[in-house]
C-alpha cells in the first residue's frame, strides 16, 4: 500500500496506556487550544497532512513527515513532555502499520477498555478540527472517511461494544462495588465533558441515585443537561467548596491543564472519594495525602472488567475481518488515485492518434464516413485504456516501470501525485 506524497511518508507517534502512566500521559495531553495552536504551527512549517488526538488514555500526532522526529517536536514543544520522556514511553508507527493503528483506534480494538466507543467521538472531534485549519490533505481525509466507515460498520453489526463499559461506567461499577449505601450517597460531578455527561448518565441508570449533583465552569449548559436528565441537582461554581463539603462522592471530569481540585478545596478532616476521569489529572496530588481522601484516577478505574468483556473478546476476529475491507477499499481508491493520471494520459495519446488519423482518411478517401469511423476507434481506444488498467491492477506488475514504458512509447507526460 502507498503511504508516500511528495511531503514524506505516514507516520503515527504519541503515547499511549500501554507504556505510559496517567502521569506521563498528562504531561503529553493537549487542550484544544494547543491542538489548534499546533496544528497552525505544522501548516506554517509545511507539514503535509496532521491529525491530533489527545484523549484521557493517548496523544497521538498522524501525519506526513520525511522523519518522525518532525512530528516528535511538535507534540513536545506543544505539550509539557520532553523528547527523553517520549522516547522512553512513545509509540511510532509507519507506513501500513499507522493506517492499522488508526482503524483499530476507530474500530475500539485499542481502546483501554476493550470496545470503548467514546474514542470514536474524539476521534471525529480531532478530525473536525484538523479540517478547520486546513492540515487534511486528500490522503489523510480518504484514510480517515474509511476508518470511521468501519467504525460505524462494527458498531452496527458486533457486538465488540455490547453492554456498558468505558471509564465513564467504570466509574460507576466503582461506586456501586465499594460505597456502602451508594444509591443514597451525594455524588458530586464537577465537570460536563463529554465523560461527565456519560458519568451522570450512568449514576441515574445504574445507581438510582436521586442525590446526583452537578457543577460545570459554563453553568447554562450544566442547567441544559439537568433539564433532559431528571434527578441531577445544579449548582454554581461559586458553590464548587461548598458542594465538596457535603458530598460522599466527588467524580472530577474537568478536562483543564491545571488541576481543579487541590487541598485548598477540601476541608480538613473532610471523608471524600474522589474518581479522577480528567487527563491530565485535574485532582492535585497533595489531595491522596490528606487522611480521610480516597483518589482514585483513570487507569485504575480501568482494571475494573465487566462480563461483557468476555462477549467482546469473541468479537474481534469480526471486527479485524471488517477493518480488512475497509483498508482494502481504501488501497483500491491509491491504486486508483495512482492510476488515473497515467490511464488518463494514455487515452489523450491515444486520442490523438485517432484525430490525426480521421483527418489523413477524410482527405484520401472520398465518401470517408467520418462519424463511423470515430465511433469504432474510440471503442478500440476505450479497450486499449481498459486492458492497461486491468494490467496495472495485477499484483504481479511492476507498476511504476509499466507507467513509465508505456509514457516512452507514447510520449505521454503522466503527472505524478503530491
Amino acid at each position: 500500500m502507498n503511504t508516500e506524497q511528495s511531503g514524506g511518508k505516514l507516520y503515527n507517534v504519541g503515547v499511549s496506556y500501554k507504556k505510559a502512566d496517567v502521569q506521563t500521559r498528562s504531561a503529553f495531553s493537549l487542550s484544544k487550544q494547543k491542538q489548534i495552536a499546533l496544528l497552525k504551527d505544522a501548516k506554517a512549517k509545511g507539514i503535509e497532512g496532521v491529525i491530533v488526538v489527545s484523549t484521557c488514555n493517548r496523544t497521538e500526532l498522524t501525519g506526513f513527515a520525511k522523519h518522525p522526529f518532525e512530528l516528535i517536536s511538535l507534540l513536545c514543544e506543544f505539550s509539557n513532555g520532553t523528547v527523553e520522556e517520549f522516547v522512553r514511553f512513545s509509540n511510532i508507527y509507519k507506513g501500513s502499520e499507522a493506517i492499522q493503528h488508526l482503524f483499530n483506534i476507530g474500530t475500539g480494538l485499542e481502546s483501554q477498555i476493550l470496545g470503548d466507543y467514546e474514542i470514536v467521538g474524539q476521534l471525529k472531534q480531532s478530525y473536525q478540527l484538523a479540517q478547520k485549519y486546513g492540515t487534511i490533505n486528500t490522503y489523510l481525509e480518504r484514510l480517515m472517511n474509511c476508518v470511521l466507515q468501519a467504525s460505524k460498520e462494527v458498531k452496527n453489526t458486533t457486538k465488540l461494544s455490547s453492554g456498558t463499559t468505558s471509564v465513564a461506567y467504570a466509574a460507576t461499577q466503582y461506586i456501586i462495588e465499594n460505597v456502602a449505601n451508594y444509591n443514597s450517597q451525594r455524588v458530586l460531578v464537577y465537570g460536563l465533558g463529554e465523560i461527565g455527561k456519560n458519568a451522570c448518565k450512568n449514576l441515574v441508570k445504574y445507581t438510582e441515585n436521586n442525590n446526583i449533583h452537578l457543577i460545570n465552569r459554563t453553568h447554562s449548559r450544566a442547567l441544559e443537561f439537568a433539564e433532559v436528565h431528571e434527578n441531577i441537582a445544579v449548582n454554581t461554581l461559586e458553590n464548587l467548596d461548598v458542594e465538596i463539603e457535603d458530598a460522599d462522592v466527588l467524580i472530577v471530569s474537568t478536562g483543564a491543564e491545571l488541576p481543579t481540585i487541590t487541598t485548598k478545596n477540601i476541608k480538613e478532616d473532610k471523608k471524600l472519594l474522589i474518581l479522577d476521569l480528567s487527563m491530565p489529572e485535574n485532582v492535585d496530588k497533595h489531595v491522596k495525602e490528606l487522611e480521610n481522601i480516597t483518589l482514585v484516577n483513570v487507569d485504575q478505574l480501568s482494571k475494573i472488567t465487566d462480563k461483557t468483556l468476555a462477549l467482546r473478546e469473541s468479537e474481534v476476529p469480526k471486527a479485524k475481518a471488517i477493518i480488512q475491507k475497509h483498508k482494502q477499499e481504501f488501497s483500491f481508491w491509491l491504486d486508483q488515485r495512482k492510476f488515473t493520471p497515467a490511464v488518463n494520459a494514455l487515452k489523450l495519446s491515444l486520442q490523438s492518434i485517432q484525430e490525426d488519423e480521421l483527418n489523413f482518411h477524410q482527405k484520401k478517401i472520398e465518401g470517408f464516413n467520418a462519424a463511423h469511423a470515430e465511433q469504432i476507434t474510440s471503442r478500440i481506444i476505450q479497450k486499449i485504456t481498459t486492458q492497461f488498467v486491468k494490467h496495472l491492477k495485477d499484483e504481479s506488475t511492476s507498476v511504476d516501470q509499466s507507467i513509465e514504458i508505456v509514457s516512452k512509447i507514447f510520449n505521454a507526460e503522466i503527472p505524478t501525485n503530491g
